[in-house]
């Protein structure tokens, strides 16, 4: 008789269980279906949005990141990358001692302006990835194809390097800065 009554209530435990997950799926289908969750880049994030993106993002980077770069950061290499940060990152990352753009403050999340909130203490295989992967849900694009291996890592070690930049580098982060911190 007693194992009956456990047997009836592990029963109605998974039932419960069931139910409870099914009632659950519904709604989260529901609250995307028919437009509740904020998708406009002015609204604010969803429960948990940023906290669970960035889990996946840092776990991800741990796993896949280059543990070292295959170039030196020397000043020629800094150069290069700071062509291409100009022609490529400037409009959304900013530039030294610039305001973010308009195309910056527009978006969803907000990029980080690197010169202001650099990511020098990250390692250049971290910097590497985001460039090379982009960031899904950001507006981080992947520059795999736009960018040779060597630009993705001379811009990242660039980044790497932005509370150090020797000043020859730096007068190229700063030429024509007025003109892409307008959006021209």
């Amino acid at each position: 008789m007693r194992s009956s009554t456990i047997g009836s209530f592990i029963r109605g435990a998974i039932t419960g269980a069931v139910v409870a997950v099914a009632a659950l799926a519904i709604c989260v289908f529901g609250y995307f279906r028919f437009g509740i969750a904020p998708v406009a880049t002015s609204a604010p994030p969803m429960v948990f949005e940023h906290t669970l993106a960035k889990a996946a993002l840092h776990a991800r980077i741990r796993k896949e990141m280059p543990t070292g770069a295959p170039i030196s950061a020397d000043d020629a290499n800094l150069a290069s990358g700071a062509h291409v940060y100009m022609k490529n990152c400037a409009v959304c990352h900013g530039v030294i001692d610039q305001p973010a753009t308009s195309i910056a403050r527009g978006m969803f999340p907000t990029p980080p302006q690197l010169f202001v909130k650099t990511v020098a203490n990250d390692p250049p295989g971290e910097i590497y990835w985001k460039t090379r992967n982009g960031i899904r849900l950001t507006g981080m694009p992947a520059f795999t194809g736009s960018l040779t291996e060597t630009e993705i890592w001379q811009v990242s070690l660039l980044l790497k390097k932005a509370d150090q930049i020797p000043p020859a580098v730096r007068a190229l982060l700063t030429h024509n800065a007025e003109e892409i911190a307008s959006g021209r």
